[in-house]
């Protein structure tokens, strides 16, 4: 009797807070702020296995950022916890008496942490360091020829179809390559007018020289406080990029962040340099293409973090280059080829397994960028589901956002705001959940309070 007066008691706690908790969504969705938006929530007690709420959960949405739980969760159950990317040194022609009388070969396999600055052993500094050291160690004083960037692993299409132009000239717009290199982005130094309405001039960028990079700007000087309201576009049909859009007045360095044009050279580049003793611009102005870069002999494997260090970082921070790294990755794993198109294959195929149907996962990137990405959230849900049964969901929980309160993943592109994750629930009462809105009214900073609000009463 006792056993069942607490059950009946526990059952009718979580039946109040269902009721609070519906009540604020039907108030939440007749804000005016929505009058014209899609919303899809999809909550499950897991306690209890009953669903708290479901409205449009079969209709796909744009998931933006929330999308990389699909993708990580993928990766961790296909590649493995401990997967690591390698990259190899290799070398042609021949060592004679400390010097190699042919060139030095980078070969990639589509390691997004190359030169990032998120872990010590991944600095910039430090794999010049590594690779440098590396030569040495095989004997070589001096190099006659150059050193090349072998990206032939993957193919050559590093966008996604579906990205916009908007975007990929930005640091977030940065596709996957098989030879990244500081996650192929360059940092710019703007300087703005002391008058609203001034130009605005390119003071500069780190690191000092980017290979490729062209750009003009036609950004303007705005109120002070205005914040980073600028877009780097990159050529389309003309030789020079254009950064556009508005920067504070008064500032002397404002920096924003941009997509490199050929982050493997500016590898290639920066080690040339490095190993001649000489700037990186002298080695860019004596680059020559490759000749015959046929039979290299490798000599040094370098190991990158493994996924699990990977995807703490792809989502903590949603890095956009590691989920198109991870999809293309998964892709060249199991179909040998290395195109999004059969990445995305690989991911629908996997979860139609168990029991997702691939409409419900209707993407075209790895990360959610793209606009065109339509995602259920029973969809999501059932894959956080997945995730908590598994053996490495200490480390995709651990990985995931603390968010007002709340271990969950946000995403957000134009118009489009979501979260999916778990709540430890009031009630001692464990729920699983994915909030997506389209095409809301108004300011995003609004929405997602009204979201977290809505979200808390669990």
């Amino acid at each position: 009797m006792i056993l069942f007066l607490f059950i009946s008691s526990f059952q009718t706690e979580a039946q109040k807070i269902d009721q609070v908790f519906n009540t604020a969504f039907k108030k939440l969705a007749e804000d005016p702020t929505f009058k014209h938006a899609t919303l899809s929530l999809y909550v499950i007690n897991t306690t209890t296995g009953n669903i708290v709420t479901e409205v449009n959960t079969e209709i796909g949405v744009a998931p933006a950022s929330c999308q990389k739980v699909i993708t990580a969760s993928t990766a961790f159950a296909l590649l493995g916890h401990d997967y690591s990317y390698k990259t190899t040194l290799a070398y042609t022609g021949n060592i004679v008496n400390g010097v190699l009388n042919g060139d030095l070969i980078i070969k990639g396999s589509g390691d997004p942490t190359l030169g990032s600055s998120r872990y010590d052993q991944t600095k910039e500094e430090n794999i010049i360091k590594d690779f440098k050291e590396a030569v040495s160690r095989l004997g070589i004083q001096k190099i006659n020829g150059h050193v090349y960037a072998d990206e032939s692993m993957w193919d050559a299409e590093a966008t996604p179809n579906g990205w916009v132009w908007q975007d990929i000239g930005n640091y977030y717009g940065a596709g996957a390559r098989a030879l990244n290199w500081r996650e192929n982005q360059y940092d710019l130094y703007l300087r703005s007018g002391k008058n609203i309405g001034d130009p605005v001039q390119i003071a500069g960028t780190k690191p000092a020289f980017v290979e490729g990079l062209n750009l003009k700007s036609k950004v303007t000087s705005a109120a002070k406080g205005s914040g980073d309201n600028n877009y780097i576009y990159m050529p389309l049909n003309d030789q020079f990029g254009y950064v556009r859009g508005t920067t504070p007045i008064n500032e002397n360095r404002f920096t924003i962040s941009g997509a490199m044009p050929h982050p493997a050279v500016q590898l290639a580049l920066t080690l040339e340099a490095a190993l001649k003793n000489e700037s990186i611009e002298k080695a860019a102005s004596n680059y020559r293409p490759a000749t015959n870069l046929s039979n290299p002999k490798v000599f040094y494997t370098y190991s990158s973090p493994v996924l699990d260090s990977i995807i703490f970082h792809f989502l903590r921070r949603s890095i956009n280059l590691y989920g198109e790294a991870l999809l293309k990755t998964m892709a060249y794993n199991f179909t040998k080829n290395s195109n999004t198109d059969s990445g995305v294959n690989v991911i629908q195929n996997f979860w139609k397994d168990k029991g997702i149907e691939p409409y419900a996962i209707n993407i075209v990137d790895g990360s959610g960028l793209s606009p065109s990405n339509r995602v259920t959230t029973k969809a999501l849900v059932t894959v956080m589901e997945y995730a908590k049964k598994q053996t490495w969901f200490p480390s995709f929980y651990y990985a995931l956002p603390t968010i007002s309160g709340i271990k969950m993943k946000s995403g957000s592109i134009n118009g489009v705001i979501s979260y999916t994750g778990f709540i430890k629930g009031k009630d001692n009462n464990q729920y699983t959940f994915s909030f997506v809105i389209n095409n809301y009214d108004g300011s995003g900073n609004e929405v997602r309070k009204k979201m977290w609000k809505l979200l808390g009463v669990l």
